[in-house]
């Protein structure tokens, strides 16, 4: 058995998930980690993708945006710009939303625009997978 410990995933909207969980899985620029408790504090990024949390021995997964993680001695917290279940997403808004962030990269645009939709590329592609998932 796991020891617990607390979890905090905050988003500008809403607080998404507040509770005692056993580990916490999330997409960093460099690959992915995995939390436990009593693990050392950090500050890392979090990468668009999806967050994993098990609780009671079963694993929730989440689909996130950008944002960062917090490792403290109280629990971990998680901030991003999105976060949502797969019941939540709306795959067919995903899946137009990939193919016009798709179209846009095919055009000419500032490196500032070719960023952002990569960004929403990614984020529709994360969504798309995680409907994927949830439908089978």
């Amino acid at each position: 058995m796991y020891k617990l410990f607390n979890l905090k995933i905050i988003t500008p909207e809403r607080e998404f998930f507040n509770g005692e969980i056993e580990a916490v899985t999330a997409f960093a620029p460099d690959g992915s980690i995995t939390i436990l408790a009593d693990h050392e504090p950090l500050i890392m990024p979090v990468s668009i993708g999806t967050i994993s949390i098990k609780k009671n021995g079963q694993w929730e997964t989440a689909v996130n945006s950008e944002g960062f993680l917090e490792v403290h001695h109280e629990g971990v917290l998680i901030f991003v710009q999105t976060c949502e279940r797969p019941e939540e997403i709306d795959t067919k808004r995903a899946q137009m939303a990939k193919k016009r962030e798709e179209e846009k990269l095919r055009q000419k645009q500032s490196i500032n625009e070719l960023k952002h939709s990569k960004i929403a590329l990614a984020r529709a592609m994360a969504r798309l997978q995680a409907g994927s998932k949830l439908n089978h």
